[in-house]
């Protein structure tokens, strides 16, 4: 009996999916006649489905049977308390050029929010349906005025943003995120379709202008924070400093926003403002942990400007720090980073190996033992200890299967094979890692496989590759002038081999590292000259764009090196950074 009960009335379901089915192809086909049948069937087993009145409303004017869709509304409308409807009985004589009538049934629905000022959302929504805007605003408008306590400033917003009226919607995005403050991140994203780098484009004028009258006006964080992310977006670390900084000062917080955008300034080569945050945060941090991140990365950057000549000074300021706090768990990034500087730029790797083996001493997480094992496998890779170095890699994975560091340690074991020759070993790790969870590990590991693949069967000796490898190693151990050589020497020996667009693109990235710009760019163009079927070209028009923008003062030719990669190479990872550069320096007003 229950299973009888079941099928009477799953069965007439079943009929109406595939009659809705049915409905939408008629539709989507342009059989309007067939279509009408179909949905009036529906309608007639379902009369308060909107999307069934609506639908059928639409076939009636697409045949142009405009008194039947006015009945069929006149009914409804009878019928129920949807006050949306009278938009669409309106739209209906605006179609016939009967703007007088359509205007006293759109007044109609707007009126009827003196009465239920709830109905804003369905009445304005069927106003945008027809694109009139200027209607829809009104009813989110008066709403608002008959109950101020809706917050329609939203919706409000993104109307003004189809109509193009920027300053309107800002304000009202702005307006809104005041009320909720929850959604300052989605209210961010709303405007950042709307503003770009370029702080003289009219949008971020308008942005900044509102946000700076705000403030005078009635001083709020919201607008701090707004304001401060507007100059991240034009990349105006000291002015977004500034609005951080009375962020701090007015929430009685920790510095954590401020640590943030030093790290957004270093990873945008910002360095000075950086280390200017950095230091402020180490003046001004109460705790001890902050003080040592804080220290940390203006050691980093310090370490990237460094030179032979401060080398020295470099490490005593690491050993002050070691004196101040001492070596214990607490500084125990600075320890890893130190022993790095000893190996990498000081070449004193037994040095290195002495303060990484004592740090593994200390009660630390399996985590962190790990970290300094990553180290210590790299030091002696970095003295060509390939089997040394490949037995702390095994024991990270060993101990830490399926995690992150594992899987580093698995491209790090990848890598020193590739280094030592043996590709068969390294190609089987990579293979592995092409599903890592870390998404970086997952694209190095495909680059690197890739690589190896593509250049192991042309010679059977291997020797371009062997060669190619060497560099590879040599630019790890920052012998950069040697990597440059041999790379020379590759492309001079090796002219027909596939081989050589990698090494003229790793050169190239070398010339970048000793900032030797012109030369780079001689390389990027050799690439895509000569080899704009090969898998490097978009890696080559993009690095080419970027020196051109940022280091040669050049942007009519980063513009049109954008515009290639936009309209040529739309499958590109650069895609969206390459049109966003292009539409900034073609000059329009909305990123």
């Amino acid at each position: 009996m229950r299973l009888l009960l079941s099928l009477v009335f799953f069965v007439p379901a079943i009929i109406l999916g595939q009659d809705d089915l049915f409905a939408k192809e008629y539709y989507k086909n342009g059989d309007f006649e067939k279509a009408l049948v179909a949905y009036k069937k529906l309608y007639a087993n379902s009369k308060s489905n909107i999307d069934y009145i609506r639908q059928i409303v639409d076939i009636h004017q697409q045949l142009e049977q405009y008194q039947e869709a006015e009945k069929f509304l006149t009914e409804i409308i009878d019928r129920t308390n949807y006050t949306a409807f009278y938009v669409v009985l309106g739209y209906n004589y605006q179609l016939q050029n009967n703007l007088e009538k359509a205007n006293e049934n759109y007044t109609i629905a707007i009126n009827s929010l003196f009465v239920n000022p709830n109905n804003a959302y369905s009445v304005a929504r069927t106003f945008q349906d027809y694109s009139l805007l200027e209607q829809a605003a009104t009813t989110y408008e008066k709403a608002m005025e008959v109950k101020p306590q809706l917050n329609l400033k939203l919706p409000l917003a993104q109307i003004y943003g189809e109509k193009g009226d920027i300053e309107k919607m800002m304000l009202n995005y702005i307006d809104f995120a005041e009320r909720n403050p929850i959604s300052l991140s989605n209210i961010k994203r709303a405007l950042n379709s709307f503003i770009s780098e370029d702080g003289s484009n009219e949008s971020n004028i308008i942005l900044r202008k509102l946000l700076i009258k705000k403030i005078q006006k009635e001083p709020n964080v919201i607008w701090n924070d707004l304001l401060s992310w507007l100059f991240i977006q034009q990349k105006e670390f000291s002015k977004a400093f500034v609005q951080e900084k009375a962020i701090t000062t007015r929430n009685q917080e920790g510095l954590e926003r401020i640590m943030n955008l030093g790290r957004i300034a270093e990873t945008e080569n910002a360095r000075y403002i950086a280390k200017t945050i950095f230091n402020y945060v180490i003046e001004n941090a109460q705790d001890t942990d902050t003080k040592l991140m804080a220290y940390y990365d203006v050691l980093q950057i310090e370490t990237k400007e460094a030179n032979q000549d401060t080398f020295k000074d470099l490490q005593n300021r690491y050993l002050e720090l070691f004196k101040t706090y001492g070596t214990f768990a607490q500084t125990l990034d600075l320890q890893i980073a130190y022993a790095h500087f000893l190996a990498f730029y000081m070449n004193k790797t037994d040095e290195a190996t002495a303060v990484l083996e004592n740090a593994l001493k200390l009660p630390i997480s399996d985590i962190q033992k790990a970290e300094i094992k990553l180290e210590l496998g790299d030091i002696l890779v970095l003295n060509e200890a390939f089997n040394k170095a490949l037995i702390y890699y095994t024991q990270i994975q060993r101990n830490l299967k399926n995690s992150t560091v594992s899987q580093m340690a698995r491209f790090k074991v990848a890598k020193a094979s590739y280094y030592k020759g043996d590709f068969k070993w390294a190609e089987s790790q990579l293979k592995i890692l092409k599903s890592s969870t870390s998404q970086l590990i997952a694209n190095d590991a495909l680059d690197l496989k890739l690589l190896i693949t593509d250049n192991k069967y042309g010679d059977s000796l291997q020797t371009a590759l062997k060669q190619y490898a060497k560099a590879d190693l040599l630019a790890f151990q920052n012998r950069n002038n040697e990597a440059i050589a041999l790379l020379d020497k590759i492309i001079d020996e090796h002219k027909t081999e596939p081989i050589i667009p990698q090494a003229i693109y790793k050169q190239a990235q070398l010339f970048e590292i000793k900032k030797q710009f012109e030369k780079a760019a001689v390389n990027y163009q050799l690439i895509i000259d000569n080899y704009r079927d090969g898998i490097l070209i978009d890696n080559a028009i993009y690095s080419l764009a970027e020196l051109y923008l940022r280091h040669l003062n050049a942007p009519d030719k980063a513009k049109a090196l954008y515009k290639d990669l936009v309209f040529n190479h739309a499958d590109s990872i650069y895609f969206v950074e390459a049109r966003k550069q292009f539409r900034r320096l073609r000059g329009d007003a909305i990123n």
